[in-house]
Formats: structure tokens, sequence, C-alpha cells
């Protein structure tokens, strides 16, 4: 007979595609109080319908996490209708394609304003619905991005780098305060930002930028990597729930062998080494190079 599991609040950022919208759906269907939260609410019926399908309910709420005033309204109703945040899974964010001199100031800005600062606003007004009752769990969608470095997305890298510091720091901080910071470490999964959530650099696509030919290459060989990825990205929900279960989760989490992989093969070996197995993989196949 399956132990019955209280049902937990949980707010989740970056719910209208992807990792956020199958979370939601998935938490929902097993009773949890899911607070569903996205920039462009235009894009909320997908979530909806995958949530009526799963048959569970969502709240569902307009937050920015770039937006500190939309950030601090959503966290008061929360506050003023169940009291508290159990669990706060950051995952908004969007990976930004582009070699380094093809990009803008302001493109990298807004990538970190996202991917890294917005996980701080977020969480640092959800920790006042947390620090009070000396419990709770953040759970930080990182990425295998924020392990190991590739051309043509050093801001997203960058982005993802900066949160797994972040989350290190934060977890010997509050766990005076009973709360556990996890990290979620996906690898690729076929999902919208590969497609029509894709975003590149200002120049990735001016034949006159000097990484044109690279950008091409890069930009065909991760649509085809993606096309071909059997990998389900409905493991990121089940691991999501897995670890709000559990009561000492580890911290960083591998959903999928490549991420697990390259994580062990990125301790293990020399750099020398792992960036020649790195050059190797991505390039193989490049016949000519600028």
């Amino acid at each position: 007979m399956n132990p019955v599991v209280k049902p937990q609040v949980v707010l989740v950022t970056g719910c209208s595609s992807g990792f956020g919208l199958l979370t939601c759906a998935h938490l929902a269907s097993k009773g949890h109080h899911v607070v569903a939260t996205m920039r462009n609410m235009n894009k909320s019926p997908a979530l909806l319908n995958a949530v009526k399908d799963k048959g569970g309910v969502v709240d569902l709420f307009h937050l920015d996490v770039t937006d500190k005033k939309s950030i601090a309204e959503t966290i008061r109703t929360i506050g003023d209708k169940y009291g508290h945040i159990d669990v706060l899974v950051n995952n908004a964010g969007y990976g930004l394609g582009g070699f380094f001199e093809d990009l803008s100031d302001d493109e990298i800005r807004a990538q970190f304003e996202t991917n890294f600062f917005g996980v701080q606003n977020v969480t640092r007004e959800a920790l006042k619905l947390m620090r009070p009752r000396r419990k709770g769990k953040i759970i930080n969608i990182s990425s295998l991005a924020g392990l190991s470095a590739s051309p043509c997305f050093s801001a997203y890298n960058a982005s993802k780098f900066a949160l797994e510091g972040f989350s290190e720091s934060l977890r010997y901080e509050l766990k005076f305060f009973g709360i556990q910071v996890i990290l979620i470490e996906p690898g690729l999964y076929r999902t919208r930002i590969f497609y029509e959530n894709a975003r590149y650099g200002r120049d990735f696509h001016n034949p006159d930028s000097p990484y044109y030919s690279l950008s091409t290459y890069l930009e065909e060989r991760s649509r085809r990597n993606a096309d071909t990825c059997g990998k389900d990205p409905n493991a990121i929900a089940l691991l999501v729930e897995s670890i709000m279960l559990d009561p000492n989760p580890a911290f960083r989490n591998f959903p999928d062998w490549q991420s697990r992989m390259v994580y062990s093969l990125r301790r293990i070996l020399p750099f020398r080494l792992y960036s020649s197995l790195v050059d190797l993989s991505i390039f193989h196949g490049l016949e000519t190079r600028p």
C-alpha cells in the first residue's frame, strides 16, 4: 500500500513550455498545490490544457523573473492563500546562441538578468515564506552547460556556471534555517528551446561575421541532435517530484546518462584531454574552418 503524500505548495517559474509546463502538470496531477507562473500569459493555454489532460489544477500567475514587482505580488498572493511555500522550482530561463564577438553587451546582460539574477530575484522573495518555518526546498534547474562549456554559447554557459556557484553558496547559507538548495543538471532534451523558442545573437546569421560558417554549422548540428534525441523530458518532472519527497536529496542531480557521463569525465580527466574530446565531438564532420 502506497503511503499518503501530503500535498505541498510548489512555486514554479517559466511554465509556458518545456520542463516548467511538464513539471506543473505532473505535480498537479499528484494533488500538490502548484503555483504556475510565466512571463507571457498569452502562452497559458498550452499549460492549462496539459494540466487538464493530466487531471490536475494549478494556480496561474503572471511573473517576470526580471520584474521584482510582479514577483512580490505573486509571493504576497501565495502568502495570503497558503501562508507558506514548501518548494520553489527556479526553471525560467533561455539559451542564447552566438559567438562572443557576435553578441552585444545588452544581449549578454539580458541573458544574465533572466538565467542568473532572475533566480536570485525570485529566491529572495520566496524565502520570506520559507525561512520563518525553517523548512523548504529550492530546486534550481541548471544545465549540463553549467558544468561543461561549449563554443557558441558563452553567455548561456556563463549564466549557468554562475548559477552553479550561487546555488552551492546558498546551500551552505540556508542550511542554518533548514532550507535545502538542490540543482538539477539536464543534458539535451527535445524541447522548444531548440525550435520556436531558440534565440540567437544579433550577428549570428550575419554573412560578414568571421564566425558565420561556424554558426551555421553549429545551428544545424544542434537542431539535428534535438531532432534525434529520444530522451523523455518528463524525466525532469519525475526528478523534481522525487527530490520533493526525499528528506535528504543530493545537491547535484542528473536525470540522464549524458549529464552523468559528462560530469564524471569533467571531474576525472585532465583538462587538456577533456577539451580535446569536446573539440572532437563538436567539430567532427566540419570540413572547413574559417
